[in-house]
């Protein structure tokens, strides 16, 4: 027995040491220089595809108001005349195409990446990645104009007038507080904080969780998880290498978060079983209008609970638009903007989170090479919020840089991670 016990605390010894003293095999490894032309490309594509948005924006929206905003624009309606929206204006192009900032041009600010902006300042500045109420109130306050010109609209509008009356996120959001609590605002504030979390959904959705209920309960809130998860997976390694099989793949991880019986889990289902069925993009967006503003099924009641507009600024029916032109699109940055411009209701919103999302995926570089054009790296975040330095102008690059900073901090704190200095990487635990 003395022997035996001596063979086996030998080995035992020599397995704890190897254990001890082994590189572990499953880290994720990834590149911060490249990962900084990603965070560029994000930037860059998303203020195409919001500029490019805002042509149709408000133009369709199924239902009339006033007689503005009937039917739908189809695939043939790209490069012919843009047609009014619901307040009678199309100033920003007479006809439907890309827009761009060209390379000695300055891009503007607007909703779909202003408040993005100020969560990327907020959380660079910040002590702790672990954002408070007051901290984001105060962000909100020294950031966005009081008056009523100040780019914020149904429960962004209604958060900010509550925060000026002292109330903290998350009460901002309380239904009882907030009629608006299910409109679009989360979906187009709180993608960023995916890419703060590279590989690790569930990080990125503690690091947003307070921003999104600054705006958002229940399936808004939900919509807005299913937008982070997306981005924390971009940097994720999948069974899929082209951007088509990929981006297909992480939407499906993203249904996961979706409550079964939650009105976006069921629209998302609704249009997928339409792609899936190769129904054109077309009849998708219309069996999507008849299922759920004109029929509202599922739960879906906003058609008739907003009077204004009957419900175009709803997160639910923009979240189902947003996936016919994320699975429609397939991987391809042109096409996914086409088609969620044409698609209808709050246009310039899914046109910048998922052309945001591939432009990471694709890099700045790829981004410029697309369209055949070197475009702006300047960004005018004073066109529509106010309290930067510079006048309001940054560049994506510094952008950028603040993005890598601030993974810098999450991957240390957050995951348990290191910076390997030497080659310029993150190493991440599995």
């Amino acid at each position: 027995m003395p022997s035996l016990f001596k063979y086996l605390r030998f080995w035992g010894l020599i397995f704890i040491f190897i254990q001890c003293t082994r590189v572990p095999m499953n880290n994720t490894t990834i590149d911060r220089k490249i990962y900084k032309d990603q965070l560029e490309g994000f930037w860059l594509a998303q203020c195409i595809g919001n500029w490019t948005g805002l042509i149709t924006e408000m133009d369709k929206i199924g239902i009339p108001v006033e007689g503005k905003g009937e039917g739908f624009y189809t695939r043939e309606d790209w490069g012919k005349p843009d047609q009014p929206n619901l307040w009678g204006s199309n100033n920003y192009s007479e006809t439907i195409g890309f827009l761009f900032a060209e390379k000695d041009s300055i891009w503007g600010a607007d909703d779909d990446t202003d408040i993005e902006y100020i969560y990327q300042d907020l959380l660079y500045h910040s002590k702790s990645l672990d954002l408070s109420g007051s901290q984001i109130r105060e962000a909100w306050i020294n950031h966005i104009h009081k008056e009523e010109e100040n780019f914020l609209w149904v429960s962004n509008q209604r958060a900010f007038d509550l925060m000026n009356e002292g109330i903290l996120p998350p009460e901002t959001s309380d239904p009882k507080r907030n009629p608006y609590y299910e409109m679009i605002d989360a979906q187009l504030t709180t993608e960023i904080f995916g890419f703060f979390a590279p590989t690790k959904p569930k990080i990125a959705l503690e690091l947003g969780s307070l921003a999104v209920r600054t705006t958002a309960r229940e399936n808004a809130a939900w919509i807005a998880e299913f937008n982070i998860i997306m981005y924390a997976l971009a940097s994720k390694k999948s069974p899929h290498s082209g951007l088509k099989d990929k981006t297909m793949w992480m939407a499906q991880e993203a249904r996961k978060h979706l409550p079964e019986s939650s009105y976006a889990a069921k629209m998302y289902d609704f249009v997928l079983s339409y792609y899936q069925q190769q129904i054109p993009w077309e009849q998708t967006r219309d069996a999507l209008h008849e299922k759920y503003q004109i029929r509202q099924e599922d739960g879906y009641q906003w058609a008739t609970l907003d009077k204004s507009c009957h419900g175009c600024f709803a997160a639910g029916i923009n979240f189902g638009a947003s996936i016919i032109s994320l699975l429609y699109g397939e991987g391809d940055l042109k096409e996914t903007i086409k088609i969620g411009v044409l698609a209808g209701w709050d246009s310039d919103n899914p046109t910048a989170t998922w052309r945001g999302l591939l432009g990471f995926m694709m890099g700045k570089k790829k981004v410029e090479k697309t369209f055949g054009r070197p475009l702006s790296s300047k960004f005018n975040i004073h066109r529509t919020r106010k309290g930067f330095p510079n006048n309001g102008i940054d560049t994506f690059e510094n952008m950028a840089n603040m993005g890598i900073s601030i993974v810098d901090r999450v991957v240390i704190e957050k995951m348990g991670g290191r910076i390997d200095t030497e080659k310029d990487s993150w190493i991440i635990p599995n």
